[in-house]
């Protein structure tokens, strides 16, 4: 058999229309693992040179714990309330037009261009005893600064814009045609938004909480001044792992990046199969 005949039965890949697929991919490969594969790793790893036995012991820490949960707390409270108030405020910015709209818009993206220790020092100073809203809270019994509910107002926050922007270009894709043949046909405005809007926005909204969720577990700067930094009360596991790196407990900073990394993948593992499981019930393309 000649060398000819066989190349031709060798497989051969049809050759893509955008070339230098090789080239990118490998470069993506290599960028994703030297900026992000790498670094986790090197936490993974530094942990497990403390042995189950030492990893527990830190981890089990009770002022780590609550940490931990405060952190993971506030954001998920943060998140649910950006759900339900971001869905609110897209809908306004793309459905109605009115005075100072583009003022709004814009005012949305605050929280990416502040930077965090600026954000952190104007909810502060707004929401302490003294502050504007503080002090009408305070007349009615309610501390807000210096709390874990200082926290949650932070978390809200920073985590707004990412529900905005995630649902607005949906919102306005969302033809209003498909809400008026639904009333053409006698649905109700409530089957119309459970059964027409809800279901396109589904997977969107599910977007926005996980972005808002993880921006709001790892912040450090719009929080730390609000929150109070009381340990087994107001403390972040941000802070926490801070303040275990200048006192040189290597060991205990690794431990509860180690935690707060294996909760984060748990979480947003949830959401993203809640958005397949969304987009599989609605018929929507990812």
């Amino acid at each position: 058999m000649s060398l000819a005949v066989l190349t031709d039965r060798l497989p051969s890949r049809a050759p893509s229309v955008i070339p230098g697929f090789g080239l990118t991919f490998g470069f993506s490969m290599a960028y994703l693992g030297l900026i992000v594969l790498i670094p986790l790793a090197g936490v993974f790893i530094r942990s497990a040179g403390l042995g189950w036995d030492g990893f527990w012991e830190l981890a089990s820490d009770a002022r780590t714990v609550a940490a931990l949960k405060l952190s993971f707390g506030a954001a998920l409270v943060g998140a649910v309330v950006n759900a339900g108030a971001g869905l609110l405020v897209a809908w306004v910015l793309v459905r109605y037009s009115f005075p100072g709209k583009r003022i709004v818009d814009a005012a949305i993206d605050l929280p990416f261009a502040l930077p965090t220790a600026v954000s952190g020092l104007a909810l502060a100073a707004l929401y302490a005893p003294n502050g504007w809203i503080g002090s009408v809270a305070a007349q009615a019994g309610i501390k807000i600064a210096f709390t874990p509910l200082g926290v949650v107002v932070a978390c809200v926050f920073i985590g707004l814009p990412f529900v905005v922007r995630t649902l607005q270009p949906v919102l306005a894709d969302l033809e209003p045609e498909l809400e008026e043949a639904a009333a053409t046909l006698g649905a109700t405005r409530i089957q119309t938004i459970r059964r027409v809007i809800f279901p396109a926005l589904l997977p969107p909204l599910l977007t926005g909480f996980a972005l808002a969720f993880a921006r709001a577990v790892g912040e450090y700067g719009s929080i730390i001044f609000i929150a109070g930094n009381l340990p087994y009360k107001s403390e972040i596991a941000p802070l926490l792992i801070i303040i275990r790196l200048e006192e040189f407990n290597y060991a205990g900073a690794t431990a509860i990046a180690t935690i707060m990394l294996l909760l984060s993948f748990a979480v947003l593992l949830i959401v993203n199969l809640l958005q397949a499981w969304s987009r599989r019930r609605t018929g929507f393309a990812s």
